[in-house]
């Protein structure tokens, strides 16, 4: 997709900067399982996962205004009223949005992997959020994670693994590529050529499992 210019209509302007959690069976207008993407950039992924899995309530975090807004556009041009798309960073965000045990599956897809040393502390996967993440995860629920930089997923995965998501494929292990996944529209171009993407599916165990 070309860059989008900067549609007028703000994205979730109406759930950034909640002092509590809202009620998001009252925002979605129903039950359903929560998911939530961070860094959902340009929406292919948040997009092609809500139309194949219409019973999921999905909230998809993007920092740039010009890809919230674009997603957000799309979603109801579609008429996909399973997704909200907010226009902030996921970091300040997600603590005051959700309930701890409220989530069923964060996405993490590509995230920008910030060579220089001195900005490593601008990751998404640090440990203190990691355990913070693990904390809304509901017992069984899933943490799907893609980047293109092994040695960044690697790191990654360390620290997810610290926090106590469990790797089914054993520690520090990727997973193949599973074609019923949804790929983002930068993994669809990595599959075409090619280049190696790092997947990993981990999973938060049950109460009783952590014993």
């Amino acid at each position: 997709m070309s860059r989008p210019s900067l549609r007028p209509e703000p994205a979730g302007q109406d759930l950034t900067g909640l002092a509590a959690p809202p009620d998001w069976t009252a925002v979605f207008g129903r039950p359903g399982p929560l998911e939530l993407e961070i860094g959902s950039g340009a929406g292919g992924f948040a997009l092609e996962y809500v139309r194949r899995h219409p019973e999921v309530n999905y909230v998809a975090f993007e920092w740039r205004k010009k890809y919230a807004r674009e997603t957000l556009f799309r979603a109801q041009a579609r008429g996909y009223g399973n997704l909200r798309v907010l226009e902030a960073d996921a970091r300040f965000e997600i603590p005051r949005l959700f309930e701890p045990g409220s989530v069923a599956a964060i996405h993490l897809q590509f995230p920008d992997p910030w060579w220089k040393r001195a900005h490593l502390k601008r990751a998404v996967v640090q440990p203190d959020f990691s355990q913070l993440l693990f904390g809304l995860l509901e017992p069984g629920g899933r943490f799907d994670l893609r980047t293109d930089v092994e040695d960044r997923a690697r790191r990654m995965l360390e620290i997810l693994e610290a926090a106590g998501l469990v790797n089914p494929l054993g520690p520090l292990a990727f997973h193949p590529f599973d074609p019923d996944e949804v790929p983002s529209t930068r993994e669809r171009r990595y599959l075409v050529s090619g280049q190696p993407v790092y997947r990993a599916r981990l999973v938060k165990p049950s109460s009783e499992e952590r014993r």
